[in-house]
């Protein structure tokens, strides 16, 4: 055993790790939130593998009243919010439940979307709601089974974004895969 680690984690001369209980329900509440943050960064860099990566094939979606599948969904949901100029899904609380290899979330999440009419005017809708997702760890893998959302509040008003003049003129902004930064710098 490697004493330079806590003893809740083992790594035998094989590299095969051994954890205790609570590292091991750390790992997988660890995991978790990476398939929350892959979700959202899917979503907002319009990257449809990276969006379809976040939930199992044969999971569901459901933000209208019905199930669809989540794959469906998730190309539904590209399509859509590609139409829109920007947007930024940030989440916050996340409070999970992990049983053995299926798991319960309920993750907040307050999401920007820049939106131009059809004369061109921009205007800002933000939504805070929740994501009530079951997940389900297979092979080793973390996803989303199945996805309940929920609209907690909204706000609609004119832009009043800035980004070529003033303070904020000469600042990198982001956009859609793959013309955002991330992709040149992570290619």
């Amino acid at each position: 055993m490697n004493d330079t680690l806590p003893e809740s984690i083992a790594i035998y001369s094989d590299g095969e790790t051994d954890m205790s209980d609570d590292a091991a329900k750390a790992w997988d509440h660890i995991q978790i939130y990476t398939v929350m943050s892959r979700y959202c960064h899917g979503v907002d860099r319009c990257d449809l593998d990276v969006l379809k990566g976040a939930f199992w094939d044969d999971g569901t979606c459901n933000y209208s009243g019905a199930d669809e599948n989540a794959i469906t969904w998730a190309e539904n949901c590209v399509a859509g919010i590609s139409t829109m100029v920007r947007t930024l899904h940030s989440i916050g609380n996340h409070w999970i439940e992990v049983d053995g290899d299926k798991a319960t979330g309920e993750t907040y999440c307050t999401a920007y979307h820049l939106i131009a009419d059809e004369n061109g005017n921009e205007n800002e809708m933000i939504v805070g709601g929740r994501y009530l997702d079951r997940f389900e760890k297979r092979n080793g893998e973390w996803r989303i089974k199945s996805r309940f959302y929920v609209m907690d509040w909204n706000t609609n008003t004119p832009s009043s974004d800035q980004r070529s003049d003033g303070l904020l003129g000469g600042l990198n902004t982001g956009g859609r895969m793959p013309n955002d930064p991330y992709y040149q710098q992570f290619g």
